[in-house]
């Protein structure tokens, strides 16, 4: 019985070894079929409990996203004026929205006109509809930016990794006209060209423009744009805990004053003769 007893241990161990091998070789197999390379995870000064977004960060992504970002991707959801005081004052907003022409209308004679952008627009589209974006890249729609921190798995790791991924294929890996690798890129291969290069915009602060550092401005700002109530939220949030954590001290201080005369007085039984 005893050696029948250890025989089919022994069996069952050789089986759990077997089927542990066989999972081990399948997420090999997986991960050497997925032909993508998963972002890592990276400090975010701004993601903490009780941080705020970079001002300066945020004006150096507006920057970087005006100066090579908008040539073909749009941010519709955010208008001139909700940039105030966030990366400029309302003077140089309303300057650089009057430089842009929006087409408004009809007028009372039923056309459409241009006139001077104003603080209640939202930031220009590089193109007039989608078909004239798809007919400008080979069919393919430059996505808007203004949720895409939230639209993507790791938003700000994913696009940061993105941005500064761009490297020459690997040996065997066949390329389509037009395409460039970017193992960050399902499938690596993608459209857009290597956005950022180091100098490719002067910072108005002097900070060096190197391609990390572009990078890293305009993905927060994207981040800001995702979430512009984020650091409201994290004030909201802090007032009310700490609300919470005074009412629960006073109702622990209210309790032991109003219940200690009935935890520490002394009952006293006098037996009736």
């Amino acid at each position: 019985m005893a050696s029948r007893l250890s025989s089919l241990l022994r069996n069952n161990r050789n089986a759990v070894a077997a089927a542990t091998a066989a999972a081990a070789s399948t997420v090999a197999v997986t991960f050497l079929s997925e032909d993508t390379v998963h972002p890592p995870e990276l400090p975010w000064a701004h993601l903490g409990m009780f941080s705020s977004y970079d001002c300066g960060a945020l004006r150096r992504g507006f920057q970087v996203y005006r100066q090579v970002c908008a040539t073909c991707h749009s941010i519709e959801r955010i208008r001139w004026r909700e940039l105030e005081g966030v990366t400029h004052t309302k003077e140089q907003l309303k300057a650089m929205a009057a430089d842009t022409d929006v087409v408004d209308g009809p007028n009372d004679e039923g056309e459409m006109f241009e006139r001077p952008g104003k603080l209640s627009d939202p930031l220009p589209s590089p193109y007039a509809n989608d078909a004239v974006g798809r007919l400008a890249n080979n069919g393919a729609l430059p996505p808007d930016l203004s949720l895409m921190v939230k639209a993507r798995h790791s938003g700000q790791d994913y696009l940061f990794s993105l941005l500064t991924g761009y490297i020459e294929p690997p040996a065997g890996k066949p390329m389509m006209p037009g395409l460039h690798y970017n193992p960050y890129f399902p499938g690596g291969g993608i459209a857009m060209p290597p956005p950022l290069s180091d100098g490719g915009v002067e910072y108005e602060d002097g900070t060096v423009a190197t391609i990390s550092q572009q990078a890293r401005d305009v993905v927060e700002f994207l981040n800001w744009c995702a979430e512009p109530e984020a650091d409201a939220r994290k004030l909201e949030g802090a007032v009310v805990m700490a609300s919470i954590a005074f009412m629960l001290l006073g109702s622990g201080y209210y309790k032991r004053f109003k219940w200690s005369p009935y935890k520490t007085r002394a009952i006293s039984y006098v037996k009736q003769n």
